[in-house]
């Protein structure tokens, strides 16, 4: 059995692949608490916090949409605790003529395998906001 750091960094690593793959059902029935709370920043459509696994997966649909299927994320390492897994990662897409490639780092909290809590922090919020607005 995996210590639970590495336990919440392969959770997290599952549900990037889950995301990246548009496996939305495993990120709302495995990886996330039924109580999760997600913590976009910014002044654009995502902005703001989501409540519950469907409010969560909404706001992905809305991405998807928003970049007409183009939103990726590239994920460059995981770091983790026993309550906590930081992805660090590059977020690319096109959108209305405009286009966005940068780092970001994802800040996760874990309780019993299930990620409760989830903070998005941008290298630049006012490029993002740009590009999503």
């Amino acid at each position: 059995m995996p210590d639970t750091a590495t336990a919440n960094a392969e959770a997290l690593r599952r549900g990037y692949e889950a995301f990246q793959t548009g496996n939305l059902d495993m990120l709302r029935d495995e990886l996330f608490d039924k109580d999760i709370v997600w913590h976009n920043q910014g002044k654009n459509p995502l902005a703001g916090d989501h409540r519950g696994p469907e409010a969560v997966i909404a706001t992905f649909v809305k991405q998807f949409e928003l970049t007409n299927g183009t939103f990726k994320v590239e994920l460059h390492d995981i770091l983790a605790s026993d309550d906590h897994a930081v992805a660090l990662a590059r977020a690319s897409g096109e959108r209305n003529g405009k286009s966005l490639d940068q780092p970001y780092a994802h800040v996760c909290h874990f309780r019993d395998g299930k990620l409760t809590e989830a903070w998005i922090l941008n290298l630049d919020q006012y490029e993002s906001d740009a590009f999503l607005s």
